[in-house]
């Protein structure tokens, strides 16, 4: 008769506590969704413009102006936070929470761009939105910044995800801090100028700057090497 003990059950693995990102994400995209489409609901035309109705809607370029650049804006801020999203394994209490932040700052964007829309051109007004508007730009670029760090600091992303991919897109995130602040201070003195800074900010988020060089470079050594072998 065998005397021997069973093998002891196998230690249990440790369960990593968190949040899976699926249900912040689909939130966090219906946000970004409404904000756009408020946007464009502030734009209309008075219905006494009768006949001159085509210079009713030249007159509207201030709101066009404006929807351009906050369109851009949450499109950037979108195009940011679903990259943050992708590099998540999961999320915590705390991400959560500034999640929320985040969007409150972009749910709250269409109010400064109707105001940016209603005063350009009106001198010292015009000076309160431009400021006004900028300020807005500029908490919710940080309250992006401060999610991707947080979810660094807390080891939130993925493990499999290299040093200089973390590493990059806190690069691509910081710049624009700097750059709102001196568009702030612009738009007291220039604020046409500090609007027209706001769009070039969101469009160096949007367009893809990096990929457009590396396929721009290979094209351009395969011309040198095709001429080089040419001219021999």
């Amino acid at each position: 008769m065998s005397t021997e003990e069973p093998p002891p059950d196998p230690a249990p693995q440790p369960r990593r506590r968190g949040f899976r990102t699926g249900r912040l994400e689909a939130f966090s995209d219906g946000v970004f969704a409404i904000a756009v489409t408020l946007l464009v609901l502030d734009i209309a035309v008075s219905a006494n413009a009768g006949h001159h109705l085509l210079r009713a809607i030249a007159d509207l370029w201030p709101s066009y102006l404006a929807y351009v650049v906050s369109f851009s804006t949450i499109g950037a801020a979108w195009l940011a936070h679903n990259a943050i999203t992708e590099y998540l394994e999961r999320t915590d209490a705390a991400f959560v929470r500034l999640n929320l932040l985040l969007l409150l700052f972009v749910s709250f964007l269409p109010f400064p761009t109707r105001l940016l829309a209603d005063y350009i051109g009106q001198d010292s007004p015009e000076r309160v939105a431009v400021t006004f508007y900028g300020l807005s730009l500029l908490l919710t670029t940080t309250m992006l910044l401060v999610l991707w760090r947080y979810a660094v600091w807390a080891r939130l992303v993925r493990p499999d995800l290299a040093d200089e991919e973390i590493e990059l897109l806190t690069q691509r995130l910081t710049p624009g801090l700097g750059a709102y602040l001196v568009l702030i201070v612009s738009g007291l003195f220039i604020p046409v100028i500090a609007v027209i800074g706001y769009l070039g900010i969101a469009l160096y988020y949007i367009i893809p700057f990096r990929r457009v060089s590396a396929s721009i470079r290979p094209g351009h050594k395969r011309r040198k090497r095709a001429g080089a072998q040419g001219g021999g």
